[in-house]
């Protein structure tokens, strides 16, 4: 309850501008239960992204697990990544936008929790190399990030437009893009 408030909150107000006391009305406890589970809103807002992204990579792993190829675990993880944060602005916004205005502690702590849907990205790279669909001289490690961060500036750009259209439609074109890169 107190994690959906802060998103709520969060994404609303901004992490700035967000106070314990708001976080905890919207919960619908006292503010010092709020203090039973974390240390401080900063606390919070890991735990947050520990939760959600924890949730999404689980997601992104069994639907790469019921791929036959790296192209399409590649599209799955883009259809996830884009259909999930639509379904969620709430999400998105704090991911996206509040995230960015964070502090250099707090950003390296929420890097840790992104680590593992990097390296699930890092894996479906290796996957393609050795099924001979992706270019063998691709630099690895590189292009792991450049896929992330394409995928969360379709993301930031889409929020920032103010959602004109529809994230998930986005989906095709851009797997598109990555493929002939990647090929």
């Amino acid at each position: 309850m107190i994690l959906d408030a802060a998103l709520k909150v969060i994404a609303e107000n901004g992490y700035h501008g967000s106070q314990i006391s708001r976080i905890a009305k919207e919960a619908g406890v006292a503010d010092g239960t709020i203090y039973l589970y974390f240390k401080n809103k900063e606390d919070i807002l890991i735990s947050l992204f520990q939760a959600r992204l924890g949730n999404l990579v689980s997601m992104f792993n069994s639907s790469v697990k019921e791929t036959n190829t790296a192209d399409e675990a590649l599209r799955k993880v883009c259809e996830i990544h884009f259909t999930e944060l639509e379904n969620n602005i709430n999400l998105a916004y704090v991911t996206q936008i509040e995230l960015r205005q964070s502090s250099l502690e707090l950003r390296k702590a929420i890097g840790l929790v992104v680590k593992p849907y990097i390296q699930l990205i890092e894996h479906i790279i290796e996957q393609g190399i050795a099924e001979k669909s992706f270019r063998a001289d691709l630099d690895v490690k590189l292009t792991r990030l450049l896929i992330f961060g394409a995928m969360d500036e379709v993301v930031t750009s889409w929020l920032i437009s103010g959602r004109k259209y529809s994230l998930s439609a986005q989906v095709d074109k851009t797997v598109e893009f990555f493929l002939k890169g990647l090929k």
